[in-house]
């Protein structure tokens, strides 16, 4: 099998001391490819490094909204450029979060809006962050319009899944279907089309529950896998070339 980990931070500062370990392990888990979204623009630069580095990493550039304090309105003229400079296939980490006390909603309104019309210039897919906030993303998304991409770490109803995908929008799935607390999510997941589920991990963040309040990585994406075939009652092969295929046709990925 041939895996792709569509959210992974594995320029994070936790896999510094054995990156190349790591991305060893995740090669023979069978995870072939990572895309690697942004959080700050601080970050970009190693980011652009880490990716360049090792092979099957794709780097996504992006203002997340739980570093809000870190941003600034020049960072989207900046984003604007660093985007036409490296043609990164997506945009993110972009989004809303309306869980963390202190992050004003409408700042984290204007960053995500001006992402998305960039998204749509540049023709991007892009990854987003909808913590409590999937109703407010797919708000801006139909006021954007012209957009397609992935909510990472899909928290909402089926309701809003059948939104998101006449939108366009895919689901990532990652660590938390596999908690068996998490009867929403895996009742939604076993019901939408299979073509609007990518895998996912997070990395180094939302561990599986046989991994609790440890490091995650890209090769645990396997235990993400086998959960929800089994959720879905198909073949783990036939999830991960469903979900692979998903993953090309969204990010444009080419090759083997």
């Amino acid at each position: 099998m041939r895996l792709i980990d569509s959210h992974s931070h594995f320029d994070a500062a936790e896999f510094d001391a054995d990156r190349d370990v790591a991305l060893a392990r995740a090669v023979e888990a069978g995870v072939a490819m990572q895309i690697v979204p942004a959080v700050d623009a601080a970050s970009w630069p190693k980011l652009k490094q880490v990716c360049a580095s090792h092979p099957g990493l794709f780097p996504a550039y992006g203002l997340h909204p739980m570093f809000l304090a870190a941003h600034r309105p020049e960072h989207l003229v900046a984003l604007r450029a660093w985007i036409e400079r490296e043609h990164p296939l997506a945009m993110g980490e972009c989004g809303l979060d309306f869980f963390v006390e202190g992050l004003d909603a409408d700042a984290q309104q204007t960053y995500f809006d001006g992402q998305l019309r960039l998204a749509r210039e540049f023709d991007l897919p892009v990854i987003v962050h909808a913590r409590r906030a999937v109703d407010a993303v797919i708000a801006a998304i139909r006021k954007i319009g012209g957009l397609r991409g992935v909510i990472h770490s899909f928290p909402g109803s089926a309701e809003q899944a059948a939104q998101l995908h006449g939108l366009g929008f895919l689901l990532g799935i990652g660590g938390p279907v596999t908690y068996d607390r998490a009867k929403r999510l895996r009742s939604v997941v076993a019901r939408v089309p299979l073509e609007q589920l990518l895998l996912e991990t997070d990395s180094p963040d939302q561990p599986d529950a046989t991994r609790r309040g440890q490091r995650n990585e890209p090769a645990y994406l396997v235990n993400v896998l086998n959960v929800l075939a089994m959720l879905r009652g198909i073949p783990q092969v036939e999830l991960a070339a469903t979900t692979t295929a998903n993953a090309r046709r969204l990010f444009r990925l080419t090759g083997p």
